[in-house]
């Protein structure tokens, strides 16, 4: 029996003006611009829908300094996703800028490895610079939603639905994941933050804020070893992913685009 095959797509909806040096580990030579993008994803076919990730508020970004475009749910709204009916949130880790509007999908149960929910509730933060990236209402958001029995936890790798597996990447975080997809062009792999920018895993660089070096860089092994060829590799954050890939449409340029269709090289 074939696999079912999903659309994909990225939908930015926040970004930052940043420069080289605040990206790689141990600076870079190179003191030039290198913008940030913010998405969230979504993975649908005419069965199922599965959203990754749920970005931040208005109210974080001001407080954090970054540009706020739309919320995630009016993102997934210009694409025919009602947020008030999205059933499974994929939750590649806890930081802000991954689960902060979890509050607008009131039905959604949330995909979480075990050793994100640890690392967030445990010993690490105690340490200011380990939970500077975490919002501590998120934090107790999901353990509220635990007790609502609306989490779903998932140890090391994991398929929810053929076609569409989870892969403990770690580094990043504890328990940070990464979103397997099998697409009409192959297996597609959304990284998220396991490599920020297509830099990180094709150089073998490695983002500042990160918990394990040593499982940042055996996660960029990870990931080529799951997707069907480097150009299946999506990263978290790179604004590349929006001129590599084709919009939605005309009236969405700039703002979401197709990632089950091989990108412009």
């Amino acid at each position: 029996m074939s696999l079912p095959t999903y659309e994909v797509y990225a939908i930015k909806y926040a970004m930052r003006d940043a420069r080289r040096t605040n990206h790689f580990l141990g600076g870079d030579p190179h003191d030039a611009a290198m913008p940030m993008d913010y998405f969230v994803w979504l993975i649908r076919n005419s069965e199922r829908t599965y959203v990754v990730d749920a970005g931040f508020t208005a109210e974080v970004a001001a407080q954090r300094k970054r540009v706020h475009l739309r919320p995630p749910a009016k993102g997934l709204a210009l694409l025919g996703v009602n947020a008030s009916t999205v059933r499974d949130i994929i939750v590649s880790h806890l930081h802000y800028d991954h689960i902060g509007t979890f509050a607008d999908f009131p039905k959604a149960r949330f995909h979480l490895q075990d050793d994100e929910m640890a690392f967030i509730t445990g010993r690490h933060r105690c340490h200011r610079l380990i939970r500077h990236s975490f919002e501590v209402g998120d934090v107790v958001g999901m353990v509220r939603m635990v007790y609502d029995e609306r989490v779903q936890f998932h140890d090391g790798d994991d398929e929810i639905a053929p076609g569409v597996t989870l892969h403990h990447i770690g580094g990043h975080t504890a328990g940070l994941q990464s979103v397997r997809v099998h697409t009409k062009r192959g297996w597609v792999v959304l990284a998220s933050d396991a490599s920020h920018y297509y830099e990180h895993f094709e150089k073998g660089r490695v983002f500042p804020t990160t918990f394990n070096i040593g499982g940042v860089l055996e996660g960029y092994g990870k990931l080529n070893r799951l997707a069907e060829s480097p150009q299946h590799i999506v990263p978290g954050h790179d604004p590349l992913v929006m001129s590599r890939y084709p919009a939605v449409s005309g009236d969405l340029e700039g703002i979401a685009v197709r990632l089950d269709v091989m990108p412009r090289t």
